[in-house]
């Protein structure tokens, strides 16, 4: 029989990348204060890290915590605590989640994840059924320097919340207001993971081209983490499509930074301007299509990003059609398709909603557009000559994963390298996203 220690734990994370720094910062204040990061089985705390960006998410969350509850009632030395976005998104949300796991020890909101410690301690002590709030936002920024892994990438979150007000994200309802946190402490943190020999470093936000801290912006701030003496690659989060058009000349000068990558996530959400109107984004297709054709021009090998939302309430065919032909023109290499679900407490939930086949049936096209696109688009890489760096192992024996300036996949046959090493390569072969090479001698 397994002996579980008293001061262990093992956290499952869900959703963007800002948790994942959330989990991180948790991580790291439990090591130092003593506990062992273990697996699941091993581990007598168990930290859920929700997500609730769609309802396909939460279903999973919510399927989950019934696992737990059922699992907790014959193992009777595990504690289960829930953090994240899920509990806050909607006032009832957290007698939801007691209803689903009723033996729960702890409820930890995004505010509160540096109590981690606390709340343990407390559990040890015999308190249960704890609820953590706090209304004062933190810079958790700073907390990541108690972080410390093997992994290659560190994330790093710029800010938090967001200035929008999109009718359909419930997200907000969690992560509020936006609070962007002081540009020496973001350095500071990047500069500790590339102590630590992390090649690459993930700047995260809801909306990263609203940070603004003092008179410190956005491409100031890229620039101060570009001249930190290593090498690395910088990879930006999520901008703003109406920022890229108000601000193209920062755009420009970040992506003519060396160690940045020429990638670029714009979540566009509609190719039609009057959907864009219904969910509350503030700019116009005519407006991103200009911007985009100068970047490209100056940017050929410039991968691109987006999100579209299908299905979305009152979207008609002709609004449909039109983001397909957004989509063929745009090109993206990655392309994040959601099938709208209302969600609580947003504006879009109180609209005529669409019949679900409708809503599947135009995800499934607009895949099967942009697949057509992806089998063409890559031939450009044939025959590229480059350094990748190389990351973690492949899908395959003998085969590892790396990626060039431009964000792209690379895979390579038969390194006999380190891991975290910057190699010349030729590619040879190209298929979807994935781009296949050889070392140069």
């Amino acid at each position: 029989m397994l002996s579980i220690s008293l001061k262990s734990f093992f956290i499952e994370t869900y959703g963007c990348a800002a948790n994942q720094a959330d989990s991180a910062i948790m991580e790291g204040l439990l090591r130092n204060s003593g506990y062992q990061k273990t697996s699941f089985e091993n581990a007598r705390y168990i930290i859920v890290n929700t997500c609730a960006v769609k309802q396909a998410t939460e279903n999973k969350i919510r399927a989950r915590l019934r696992e737990l509850y059922e699992y907790t009632l014959k193992k009777k030395d595990k504690n289960i605590i829930i953090a994240g976005c899920l509990p806050l998104i909607s006032p009832n949300y957290i007698d939801k989640i007691q209803e689903i796991i009723p033996n729960y020890s702890a409820i930890v909101d995004l505010n509160s994840i540096i109590t981690i410690v606390d709340v343990l301690e407390r559990i040890e002590h015999g308190e249960d059924h704890l609820i953590i709030t706090s209304k004062e936002k933190i810079n958790k920024s700073d907390y990541l320097l108690e972080h410390e892994s093997n992994d290659l990438t560190g994330t790093v979150p710029i800010s938090e919340g967001c200035h929008g007000a999109c009718t359909y994200c419930c997200v907000k309802n969690a992560r509020g207001a936006l609070k962007c946190y002081d540009s020496k402490s973001i350095v500071k943190t990047v500069e500790h993971y590339l102590q630590q020999g992390k090649k690459q470093i993930y700047l995260t936000s809801q909306d990263c081209s609203t940070y603004r801290f003092n008179s410190t912006k956005l491409v100031d701030l890229v620039n101060n983490i570009h001249s930190l003496p290593y090498n690395f690659f910088l990879r930006l989060g999520m901008i703003n499509p109406q920022f890229l058009i108000k601000n193209l000349d920062q755009i420009k000068e970040i992506l003519n930074l060396g160690k940045v990558y020429q990638f670029l996530h714009l979540p566009i959400q509609s190719g039609s301007d009057r959907i864009l109107k219904r969910m509350n984004r503030p700019y116009r297709i005519s407006d991103i299509i200009g911007e985009i054709a100068k970047l490209n021009q100056i940017f050929p090998y410039l991968t691109l990003s987006t999100d579209i939302i299908c299905g979305f309430p009152g979207e008609t065919e002709y609004d449909f059609y039109k983001t397909i032909n957004f989509i063929k023109w745009f090109q993206p290499e990655i392309l994040n398709i959601s099938q709208f679900t209302p969600r609580p407490n947003t504006k879009a939930k109180q609209m005529e909603q669409l019949k679900s086949e409708i809503i599947k049936d135009r995800s499934k096209r607009l895949s099967k557009v942009f697949r057509r696109s992806l089998k063409s688009m890559n031939l450009k890489w044939l025959g590229w000559e480059g350094n990748i760096l190389v990351l973690h192992s492949g899908n395959k024996d003998n085969q590892v994963f790396g990626r060039n300036f431009a964000y792209k996949n690379v895979f390579l046959n038969d390194y006999q390298g380190d891991f975290g090493q910057f190699v010349k390569v030729k590619i040879i072969k190209v298929q979807g996203f994935n781009l296949y090479a050889k070392v140069l001698k």
